[in-house]
């Protein structure tokens, strides 16, 4: 075991959520040292066909993660492995904040894929993003992740958006994929005890949105619409409540994106596609939850 691979203890706790191997198309290679392949390349961002020859095959350690980002499988991880966090009382639902944060591509080959006979006699991948989640603001292309962090440093959900795409009206989408199963049994939990968030989160639509939910949350009131608020009087209505002392909590989730981009494919953009990008983070999540 070398510097980045997984651990033994990170293994038992990963090995029973991984695909079975045997099926129709031929046997697996061994899950761990593709894996750890792809680890490898999340962690350092270098191009695929730089893989260390200990990996096996670059094409074959390429191809199970682009497969997997494709049909799910690291989605199905990542919720097994955080059902198991949960079930062992590791999960701190007292305080869930959202955030968001850039990821510059950096290859000039991204853009819209090019049509081709192969892709399409594929099916459209899980997470495939017509703009490929890529869009131009001031600094030229850009993507955002948007997230939403336990109180451990933990991401529990996120998504990939073009980089120019406000923060408030994705709000919504990313508290709706929180959903960590209970293996006991029971509906999976999908509600924070408490919603911390910047000013860039307080609309009327996100407030009428947690009120129904009944969430909890601290969202500060921005000035232009505590002005406006004041200027209508009566038909303005009450203002939001916020709490100074639980708002400090809010750097948790700025330390989860912190972790996430130790990986260097997660801070740098280098993948074309956005369903594979998406891949890269999740996977990049699933080492902070396999960390004890």
């Amino acid at each position: 075991m070398r510097r980045g691979d997984l651990t033994n203890a990170e293994w038992v706790r990963l090995e029973p959520h991984l695909p079975v191997s045997g099926r129709r198309g031929g046997r697996w290679n061994d899950h761990r040292k593709v894996i750890n392949g792809i680890l490898f390349r999340v962690r350092t961002g270098i191009p695929w066909r730089d893989l260390p020859e200990r990996f096996g095959r670059w094409k074959t350690v390429y191809e199970r993660h682009r497969r997997w980002s494709a049909d799910g499988t690291w989605d199905r991880i990542l919720s097994a492995v955080q059902a198991d966090a949960d079930l062992a009382g590791r999960i701190d639902w007292s305080m869930v904040s959202v955030d968001s944060s850039p990821a510059v591509p950096i290859s000039a080959r991204l853009g819209p894929a090019r049509r081709s006979h192969a892709s399409q006699k594929r099916s459209t991948p899980r997470h495939h993003r017509s703009d490929e989640g890529l869009g131009r603001s001031r600094g030229g292309l850009t993507s955002k992740i948007h997230l939403a962090g336990e109180g451990g440093c933990r991401p529990l959900a996120f998504l990939v958006t073009p980089g120019q795409w406000g923060d408030a009206p994705q709000m919504i989408e990313v508290l709706e994929r929180v959903r960590v199963p209970r293996p006991q049994g029971g509906r999976s939990r999908t509600r924070p005890d408490h919603l911390g968030g910047d000013k860039a989160y307080s609309s009327r639509r996100n407030h009428r949105y947690l009120r129904r939910r009944q969430i909890k949350h601290t969202i500060p009131e921005p000035k232009d619409q505590r002005a406006n608020r004041n200027r209508r009087g009566s038909k303005g209505g009450r203002p939001t409540g916020f709490d100074s002392e639980i708002y400090k909590r809010r750097n948790e989730v700025e330390r989860t994106i912190n972790r996430l981009k130790n990986s260097r494919a997660v801070a740098t953009r280098y993948d074309k596609r956005a369903y594979v990008f998406h891949g890269t983070v999740t996977i990049a999540a699933i080492r902070l939850w396999l960390s004890p």
